[in-house]
Protein backbone atom coordinates (compact mmCIF):
# COMPACT_ATOMS: atom_id res chain seq x y z
CA UNK A 1 0.00 0.00 0.00
CA UNK A 2 2.83 2.43 0.85
CA UNK A 3 4.70 1.75 -2.38
CA UNK A 4 1.80 1.55 -4.83
CA UNK A 5 -0.56 4.06 -3.24
CA UNK A 6 -3.41 1.62 -3.81
CA UNK A 7 -6.10 0.59 -1.33
CA UNK A 8 -5.85 -2.31 1.13
CA UNK A 9 -8.56 -4.15 -0.81
CA UNK A 10 -6.63 -3.77 -4.10
CA UNK A 11 -3.51 -5.24 -2.50
CA UNK A 12 -5.29 -8.01 -0.59
CA UNK A 13 -7.02 -9.55 -3.59
CA UNK A 14 -3.72 -9.75 -5.49
CA UNK A 15 -1.58 -11.38 -2.77
CA UNK A 16 -0.78 -15.01 -3.57
CA UNK A 17 0.83 -17.79 -1.56
CA UNK A 18 3.96 -19.18 -3.26
CA UNK A 19 5.58 -21.91 -1.18
CA UNK A 20 6.31 -20.44 2.23
CA UNK A 21 6.06 -16.83 1.03
CA UNK A 22 3.35 -14.31 0.24
CA UNK A 23 3.91 -12.64 -3.12
CA UNK A 24 2.27 -10.27 -5.56
CA UNK A 25 2.33 -11.05 -9.31
CA UNK A 26 4.52 -8.80 -11.44
CA UNK A 27 1.64 -8.63 -13.91
CA UNK A 28 -0.41 -6.63 -11.43
CA UNK A 29 2.45 -4.20 -10.77
CA UNK A 30 3.23 -3.91 -14.49
CA UNK A 31 -0.27 -2.61 -15.12
CA UNK A 32 0.30 0.07 -12.46
CA UNK A 33 3.53 1.18 -14.14
CA UNK A 34 1.55 1.86 -17.30
CA UNK A 35 -1.57 3.54 -15.88
CA UNK A 36 -0.82 4.96 -12.41
CA UNK A 37 -1.69 8.69 -12.32
CA UNK A 38 1.24 9.46 -9.97
CA UNK A 39 4.51 9.50 -11.96
CA UNK A 40 6.65 8.98 -8.83
CA UNK A 41 4.58 5.91 -7.92
CA UNK A 42 5.15 4.54 -11.41
CA UNK A 43 8.91 4.79 -10.90
CA UNK A 44 8.70 3.25 -7.41
CA UNK A 45 6.64 0.29 -8.62
CA UNK A 46 9.01 -0.28 -11.55
CA UNK A 47 12.02 -0.17 -9.20
CA UNK A 48 10.27 -2.63 -6.86
CA UNK A 49 9.84 -4.96 -9.83
CA UNK A 50 13.61 -4.84 -10.47
CA UNK A 51 14.31 -5.67 -6.83
CA UNK A 52 11.84 -8.55 -6.78
CA UNK A 53 12.57 -10.09 -10.20
CA UNK A 54 16.30 -9.42 -10.64
CA UNK A 55 18.08 -8.61 -7.37
CA UNK A 56 16.08 -10.90 -5.04
CA UNK A 57 14.22 -13.44 -7.21
CA UNK A 58 12.36 -16.24 -5.45
CA UNK A 59 9.05 -17.13 -7.11
CA UNK A 60 9.12 -16.77 -10.91
CA UNK A 61 7.10 -13.75 -12.05
CA UNK A 62 6.28 -12.66 -8.49
CA UNK A 63 7.64 -10.15 -5.94
CA UNK A 64 8.17 -11.55 -2.47
CA UNK A 65 6.62 -9.80 0.53
CA UNK A 66 10.03 -9.57 2.24
CA UNK A 67 11.45 -7.76 -0.80
CA UNK A 68 8.69 -5.14 -0.71
CA UNK A 69 9.35 -4.67 3.01
CA UNK A 70 13.05 -4.01 2.37
CA UNK A 71 12.30 -1.72 -0.57
CA UNK A 72 9.87 0.32 1.53
CA UNK A 73 12.68 1.03 4.03
CA UNK A 74 15.20 2.34 1.50
CA UNK A 75 13.82 5.86 1.76
CA UNK A 76 14.58 5.69 5.51
CA UNK A 77 18.28 5.19 4.87
CA UNK A 78 18.37 1.38 5.06
CA UNK A 79 21.07 0.01 2.76
CA UNK A 80 20.35 -3.14 0.69
CA UNK A 81 24.05 -4.06 0.35
CA UNK A 82 24.26 -6.44 3.37
CA UNK A 83 21.14 -8.26 2.20
CA UNK A 84 22.54 -8.64 -1.33
CA UNK A 85 25.82 -9.99 0.07
CA UNK A 86 24.03 -12.37 2.40
CA UNK A 87 21.68 -13.76 -0.25
CA UNK A 88 24.55 -14.18 -2.74
CA UNK A 89 26.58 -16.10 -0.17
CA UNK A 90 23.55 -18.17 0.86
CA UNK A 91 22.67 -19.16 -2.69
CA UNK A 92 26.22 -20.03 -3.76
CA UNK A 93 26.81 -21.93 -0.52
CA UNK A 94 23.60 -23.94 -1.00
CA UNK A 95 24.64 -24.94 -4.54
CA UNK A 96 28.12 -25.91 -3.35
CA UNK A 97 26.86 -28.04 -0.47
CA UNK A 98 24.41 -29.99 -2.62
CA UNK A 99 26.76 -30.22 -5.59
CA UNK A 100 24.03 -28.97 -7.90
CA UNK A 101 21.33 -26.35 -8.21
CA UNK A 102 20.91 -22.89 -9.69
CA UNK A 103 22.22 -19.58 -8.36
CA UNK A 104 19.30 -17.49 -7.10
CA UNK A 105 20.32 -13.85 -7.02
CA UNK A 106 21.47 -10.97 -9.17
CA UNK A 107 23.85 -12.64 -11.61
CA UNK A 108 24.65 -9.25 -13.16
CA UNK A 109 26.07 -7.93 -9.87
CA UNK A 110 27.98 -11.18 -9.36
CA UNK A 111 29.45 -10.83 -12.87
CA UNK A 112 30.47 -7.23 -12.11
CA UNK A 113 32.26 -8.51 -9.01
CA UNK A 114 34.05 -11.14 -11.12
CA UNK A 115 35.24 -8.54 -13.62
CA UNK A 116 36.46 -6.09 -10.98
CA UNK A 117 38.30 -8.61 -8.77
CA UNK A 118 39.49 -11.40 -11.07
CA UNK A 119 41.76 -8.92 -12.76
CA UNK A 120 44.09 -11.34 -14.52
CA UNK A 121 41.68 -13.78 -16.11
CA UNK A 122 43.24 -14.77 -19.45
CA UNK A 123 46.40 -13.24 -17.90
CA UNK A 124 45.38 -9.80 -19.19
CA UNK A 125 44.46 -7.06 -16.77
CA UNK A 126 40.86 -5.93 -17.17
CA UNK A 127 41.52 -2.38 -16.06
CA UNK A 128 44.05 -0.39 -14.09
CA UNK A 129 42.29 0.48 -10.84
CA UNK A 130 41.82 4.16 -10.02
CA UNK A 131 39.76 6.26 -7.63
CA UNK A 132 37.31 7.18 -10.39
CA UNK A 133 36.88 3.65 -11.74
CA UNK A 134 33.37 2.21 -11.66
CA UNK A 135 33.02 -1.53 -12.42
CA UNK A 136 29.28 -1.10 -13.01
CA UNK A 137 29.80 1.62 -15.63
CA UNK A 138 32.43 -0.49 -17.38
CA UNK A 139 30.24 -3.59 -17.34
CA UNK A 140 27.27 -1.72 -18.82
CA UNK A 141 29.47 -0.27 -21.58
CA UNK A 142 31.11 -3.62 -22.41
CA UNK A 143 29.41 -5.71 -25.11
CA UNK A 144 28.18 -9.00 -23.72
CA UNK A 145 30.47 -11.92 -24.54
CA UNK A 146 28.76 -15.12 -25.60
CA UNK A 147 31.94 -16.91 -26.62
CA UNK A 148 32.86 -18.07 -23.10
CA UNK A 149 31.12 -21.37 -22.45
CA UNK A 150 30.04 -22.70 -19.07
CA UNK A 151 32.92 -25.17 -19.22
CA UNK A 152 35.36 -22.32 -19.87
CA UNK A 153 34.06 -20.37 -16.86
CA UNK A 154 34.48 -23.48 -14.71
CA UNK A 155 38.04 -23.89 -15.96
CA UNK A 156 38.85 -20.23 -15.22
CA UNK A 157 37.44 -20.34 -11.69
CA UNK A 158 38.97 -23.71 -10.80
CA UNK A 159 42.44 -22.62 -11.88
CA UNK A 160 42.55 -19.20 -10.23
CA UNK A 161 45.73 -18.53 -8.26
CA UNK A 162 46.12 -16.09 -5.40
CA UNK A 163 47.98 -13.66 -7.66
CA UNK A 164 45.01 -13.60 -10.06
CA UNK A 165 42.64 -12.09 -7.49
CA UNK A 166 42.70 -8.50 -6.31
CA UNK A 167 40.50 -8.01 -3.25
CA UNK A 168 41.49 -4.43 -2.56
CA UNK A 169 39.27 -1.98 -4.44
CA UNK A 170 40.58 1.62 -4.03
CA UNK A 171 37.17 3.13 -4.82
CA UNK A 172 35.44 1.13 -2.07
CA UNK A 173 37.62 1.16 1.05
CA UNK A 174 35.39 1.69 4.10
CA UNK A 175 36.50 3.96 6.91
CA UNK A 176 34.91 1.74 9.54
CA UNK A 177 34.17 -1.98 9.58
CA UNK A 178 31.79 -3.65 12.00
CA UNK A 179 33.89 -6.34 13.65
CA UNK A 180 31.83 -7.47 16.63
CA UNK A 181 28.19 -8.02 17.50
CA UNK A 182 27.86 -8.38 21.26
CA UNK A 183 30.21 -11.19 22.25
CA UNK A 184 30.33 -12.68 18.75
CA UNK A 185 33.28 -12.18 16.44
CA UNK A 186 31.21 -13.74 13.66
CA UNK A 187 28.54 -11.15 12.98
CA UNK A 188 25.17 -12.39 11.61
CA UNK A 189 24.73 -10.70 8.23
CA UNK A 190 20.97 -10.28 7.73
CA UNK A 191 19.48 -11.21 4.39
CA UNK A 192 15.94 -11.36 3.05
CA UNK A 193 15.16 -14.95 3.98
CA UNK A 194 17.93 -15.85 6.44
CA UNK A 195 21.29 -14.75 7.84
CA UNK A 196 24.82 -15.96 7.24
CA UNK A 197 27.96 -15.88 9.36
CA UNK A 198 30.06 -12.84 8.42
CA UNK A 199 33.75 -12.67 9.38
CA UNK A 200 34.46 -8.91 9.35
CA UNK A 201 38.11 -9.18 10.40
CA UNK A 202 38.72 -11.46 7.42
CA UNK A 203 36.98 -8.96 5.14
CA UNK A 204 39.04 -6.11 6.61
CA UNK A 205 42.23 -7.97 5.78
CA UNK A 206 40.99 -8.72 2.27
CA UNK A 207 40.04 -5.09 1.63
CA UNK A 208 43.44 -3.75 2.62
CA UNK A 209 45.77 -6.34 1.14
CA UNK A 210 46.08 -9.10 -1.41
CA UNK A 211 44.02 -12.19 -0.83
CA UNK A 212 45.54 -14.96 1.24
CA UNK A 213 44.31 -18.53 1.06
CA UNK A 214 41.87 -18.98 3.97
CA UNK A 215 41.06 -22.27 5.65
CA UNK A 216 37.80 -23.60 4.21
CA UNK A 217 37.12 -26.42 6.66
CA UNK A 218 33.71 -25.88 8.26
CA UNK A 219 32.52 -23.21 5.80
CA UNK A 220 29.62 -25.47 4.86
CA UNK A 221 28.16 -24.86 8.31
CA UNK A 222 28.51 -21.07 8.36
CA UNK A 223 24.94 -20.31 7.30
CA UNK A 224 21.89 -20.63 9.46
CA UNK A 225 18.25 -19.62 9.59
CA UNK A 226 16.55 -17.71 12.40
CA UNK A 227 13.46 -19.85 11.84
CA UNK A 228 15.25 -23.10 12.67
CA UNK A 229 15.44 -24.57 16.16
CA UNK A 230 18.48 -23.78 18.29
CA UNK A 231 19.75 -21.10 15.94
CA UNK A 232 21.48 -19.28 18.84
CA UNK A 233 23.44 -22.44 19.57
CA UNK A 234 24.56 -22.55 15.94
CA UNK A 235 25.73 -18.94 16.15
CA UNK A 236 27.81 -19.79 19.24
CA UNK A 237 29.29 -22.84 17.53
CA UNK A 238 30.29 -20.75 14.51
CA UNK A 239 31.79 -18.10 16.81
CA UNK A 240 33.77 -20.69 18.80
CA UNK A 241 35.03 -22.33 15.61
Amino acid sequence: MNITGMSEQWVTVRIQQKGDSKCIPWKSLRDLVLVHPDVKKRVDVFALGIYGLVVFPKALGHIDEAVSDLFDRLSKGITPVPAILAETFRSLNACRKTGEGRFIGCSQLLLAWFHSHFWKVEKVSYRVFSDSYSPLEELVATPRRDDISEERWMEILQNLQDEDIEWRAPWLIPDEILYRCGNFDWVPLLGIWRAIGYAPLLVSRQYRSRQFIPATQGLAYCDFSYREDNYKKKVREVSNA
